[in-house]
């Protein structure tokens, strides 16, 4: 058969962002697939450069759109390490529970892509009006329903509002109770089997060759996750499991975002129920005349992607003098997406890109 060179993206319903595929085909049957990032949120890194310690928490943020709650903790993490700075203890049980809030809503927020793919317009109308909910506590707390701004070098921001805890509850509640809906509607319904099972299929092997991480190394069976392997904020405080599925396809990697959700709703519960009174805040000093002692640092997180790293160097002065992320989108979206899309249909290629739970921001940074 007659190979033809097909370009897939970006103005696609599959398509995140202004991401690209150039696909090689026979008939529908992908032969070969180039990933095509374009050009988006240039420069970030650079940009850290060129702004006080303190001026790089809005610009952070901006590195993924979807969730830049982890990004802000990756910063100031890099930024106490750098600068010996420790956090009181109530906020570190704040952070864990805002921390999980996002990686709910985050979770809705692919929920909603991947149901809109598949064509299930109603279960992707649910997702969305849960993960306003959990907006909704954002704006209480933070101001902003996108971007928050809420971790702070030494703690956070300020302290949970009178009535603040019940609201949490109250909305976790109100998500928890849906669950038996979108799993007759959609988890296990028989369209969503046929769609997602056997596609995009990778192996444990490839997946950790390839420097897979969160549902796409756990979807093949690994339980991997840098909350349980070196614990930060209130992680170790309270127990959970790694929610894993073994056979490293669209189906099991959509299945394990499912069961991380839920999984972060009785974290959430657990943390609130432990939750210490104190400080939230450990004064530091003048943040616009702020010089960071001569060292550089590595932190890590598990963001809802999986792995999040930044390397952060100083050289004794008000800003960074160098500033790299490490994020999940750059392996899942380059090396494993080409890899996933050989021999599938033209039809899987959306199925397969948002079930890598790629955005775009974090590979072109």
């Amino acid at each position: 058969m007659r190979e033809l060179e097909l370009y897939f993206g970006p103005q696609h319903l599959g398509m995140v962002g202004n991401f690209s595929i150039t696909l090689n085909v026979e008939g529908d049957r992908i032969v070969k697939a180039t990933a095509n990032p374009g050009f988006l949120h240039r420069g970030f890194e650079k940009l850290m450069e060129q702004r006080t310690w303190i001026q790089n928490f809005p610009l952070v943020c901006r590195i993924n759109v979807v969730e830049p709650d982890h990004m802000e903790l990756m910063y100031a993490m890099a930024v106490e390490k750098l600068a010996g700075i420790e956090v009181p203890e109530r906020a570190r049980f704040i952070r864990s529970i805002y921390l999980e809030l996002a990686r709910i809503g985050s979770h809705l927020f692919g929920l909603w892509a991947y149901a809109n793919m598949l064509g299930f317009d109603t279960v992707a109308n649910w997702a969305m009006y849960h993960r306003d909910l959990v907006l909704d506590l954002f704006e209480e707390l933070t101001g902003g329903r996108v971007y928050h701004i809420y971790i702070w070098p030494g703690g956070v921001r300020r302290d949970f509002p009178e009535g603040f805890k019940d609201r949490i509850i109250n909305t976790l509640h109100t998500i928890g109770s849906c669950v038996p809906d979108y799993d007759n509607t959609f988890f296990n319904n028989r369209v969503f089997y046929k769609r997602a099972k056997n596609i995009g299929k990778i192996t444990c092997e490839e997946a950790k060759r390839m420097g897979a991480v969160g549902q796409v190394l756990r979807a093949t069976g690994m339980k991997q996750d840098i909350r349980k392997t070196e614990p930060y904020a209130a992680y170790d405080q309270v127990d959970w499991e790694i929610p894993v599925r073994t056979d490293g396809d669209a189906y099991s990697r959509i299945w394990v975002v499912r069961d991380e959700m839920i999984e972060s709703v009785h974290m959430i519960f657990k943390l609130l129920d432990k939750m210490p009174e104190g400080e939230v805040y450990n004064k530091i000093p003048n943040p616009f005349k702020w010089k960071i002692p001569d060292k550089d640092a590595y932190v890590r997180c598990e963001s809802s992607r999986g792995e999040l790293g930044l390397y952060l160097v100083s050289n004794g002065g008000d800003k960074p003098y160098r500033a790299h992320f490490r994020t999940p989108s750059y392996n899942h979206g380059l090396t494993i997406l080409e890899k996933a899309l050989e021999n599938e249909s033209i039809a899987d290629v959306g199925n397969i890109m948002i079930s890598l739970y790629i955005t775009a921001p974090e590979i072109d940074r």
